[in-house]
């Protein structure tokens, strides 16, 4: 099964009990986006791509993860494009959380997507669309820098709306949900 296929079928999928409003809306999107565009799963589509991430959560402690972003300068979740290599959104959001958090032994919150999110991205990327997973941290994780970090930090998920955008908040909002 190619990303792409996999993609419709995690869509298709997405807790459609959650997926209401906005949520309900860009589940079309993203579905229409991908049936129009063969390439839609690659950084090379110019009307803009499907992407992978995972809010890093350790319930234990009550925290996250966030990457103080490279490019963007923003305390973002984890994530980015897409890999030839990954045989699914789960295993893109999962290497992603790995690479760019340092962390051996995440695992994803069972039940799929959390969230969904499209946001705009400097060109050429243009358009993310965004599947948000969340991914819970192991006892006693050592985080690492990757080179697409300024920085790592665990937030209390009280003063996550004090630095991060509304996106991140819903996200953590939505997991803590599934807790």
């Amino acid at each position: 099964m190619s990303l792409h296929d996999d993609a419709v079928l995690v869509l298709k999928g997405y807790a459609l009990e959650a997926a209401h409003g906005d949520q309900a809306e860009l589940r079309q999107a993203y579905l229409d986006h991908l049936a129009r565009h063969d390439d839609g799963m690659w950084k090379a589509c110019g009307a803009g791509h499907v992407t992978a991430s995972a809010l890093v959560i350790d319930p234990e402690r009550g925290k996250v993860l966030l990457t103080l972003h490279r490019k963007l300068r923003m305390w973002l979740q984890m994530g980015g494009h897409c890999e030839p290599q990954d045989v699914g959104l789960e295993a893109a959001a999962l290497r992603e959380a790995t690479e760019e958090s340092g962390i051996t032994g995440l695992t994803l919150l069972p039940g799929g997507p959390v969230r969904l999110d499209r946001h705009p991205i400097p060109s050429p990327c243009n358009w993310h669309l965004d599947v948000q997973y969340a991914a819970l941290a192991p006892a006693g994780a050592a985080e690492r820098i990757s080179e697409e970090s300024l920085e790592l930090r665990w937030f209390g998920y009280e003063d996550v709306p004090g630095v991060a955008d509304a996106s991140v908040v819903r996200l953590l909002e939505a997991t803590r949900s599934r807790l």
